[in-house]
């Protein structure tokens, strides 16, 4: 029988490379991060944590991941009539 894990946290942070330059956002379960902050302490910076859903999680990493677009109307501008 297969044994299945249920993450109750996300987290969001913001990777650092080597060279002390930003990657971008990362999502992963809280667990991997504890081990992530246990390896090098204070490298990454954390931005969310306790996040219920990896779907809120990547939202939040994206900004805007998932949001429905704005609508935008589509009215169209008369051209003024120039006589001649």
């Amino acid at each position: 029988m297969r044994i299945t894990e249920v993450c109750n946290a996300w987290v969001v942070y913001r990777m650092t490379l080597h060279d002390n330059t930003v990657a971008g956002n990362v999502v992963c379960e809280q667990r991997e991060w504890d081990a992530i902050e246990a390896a090098r302490p204070g490298f990454h910076t954390l931005l969310h944590t306790g996040l219920k859903t990896e779907q809120e999680a990547e939202k939040l990493a994206r900004s805007t991941s998932g949001d429905t677009p704005p609508r935008v109307s589509k009215k169209k501008v008369a051209k003024p009539v120039v006589p001649e």
